[in-house]
């Protein structure tokens, strides 16, 4: 169970993280090739603050947000945790939201994360790049014999920068989860989108 729990809290934060600093997809990049890279770092700032945490805990989440800050397409997923709710909120509420789901991410998964072992991950499937604009990429979390599957829905910005706009874990698909846990909480406050917003964690059960 210890090896699920960690596996689940790191397969979150590589779908948050391995992707787009590939960005800026040309015929010539492979963005699997990155996504190596980009795993690595985030294996490297756990370790880095692994000794001293609690202590570091500030420092540790700041470098995890850097990582995040352009690899998450944050504000498309918050649109959609919002879901038929965000009609009724004002910009305000929503930059506020999204701010605030991006924390609890950081924080939630970042607490889970610091305990990190060896485990090996691993791509699977890789697709050759042919001028779409939405792409799933597949990984699994392997150890002593587990295998915990990753699955990640990726979007081609004008730009050409590949985000994360969703992600599977183990066949729990998270976007609705958090729409899920947003819902609720409107019916429970009736309606306080403010209270709603305050009050926001994330979390996976």
């Amino acid at each position: 169970m210890k090896f699920l729990k960690n596996s689940f809290l790191l397969g979150v934060f590589i779908a948050l993280l391995v992707l787009p600093s590939l960005l800026m997809a040309k015929g010539f990049e492979d963005p699997y090739d990155k996504i190596d890279k980009i795993t690595q770092e985030l294996i490297s700032i756990i370790n880095q603050h692994q000794k001293d945490y609690p202590k570091n805990e500030k420092q540790y989440f700041e470098a995890i947000t850097d990582l995040l800050t352009d690899t998450v397409d944050f504000n498309y997923i918050a649109k959609k945790v919002m879901g038929r709710y965000r009609a009724n909120t004002t910009s305000e509420q929503r930059l506020l939201f999204t701010e605030k789901f991006r924390q609890g991410l950081v924080e939630t998964y970042g607490r889970g994360l610091i305990n990190y072992g060896n485990q090996q991950i691993v791509l699977v499937n890789p697709t050759p790049l042919k001028g779409q604009r939405t792409l799933i990429v597949q990984q699994e979390i392997q150890s002593s014999g587990n295998t915990f599957p990753l699955r990640y829905s990726m979007a081609r910005k004008k730009t050409g920068q590949w985000m994360i706009i969703n992600m599977t874990i183990s066949g729990i698909n998270l976007r609705d989860i958090f729409r899920n846990q947003f819902s609720q909480a409107v019916q429970q406050t009736s309606g306080d989108f403010d209270a709603v917003i305050s009050g926001w964690t994330t979390k996976v059960e």
